[in-house]
């Protein structure tokens, strides 16, 4: 391992604004089985498949609709 290391022609990443952020989150026990399900379909993890919906619920600026009574 060197002693000092040259950044100046560093590149900054082009992703740092699509880095993810660990969060916790309790959702339903049927709803984590429909999104497995789902994402077993589709090929990719539940995980991504749920991040993809709520991506796409906020650029849509999609509202959700409660009915309490």
């Amino acid at each position: 391992m060197r002693d000092n290391y040259d950044f100046s022609k560093s590149v900054k990443n082009p992703y740092s604004k699509k880095l993810k952020k660990q969060v916790t989150i309790r959702l339903d026990e049927d709803t984590i089985e429909y999104f497995k399900r789902m994402a077993e379909d589709k090929g990719i993890p539940y995980q991504s498949l749920i991040n993809l919906y709520l991506r796409d619920c906020a650029n849509s600026h999609r509202e959700l609709k409660v009915n309490w009574g």
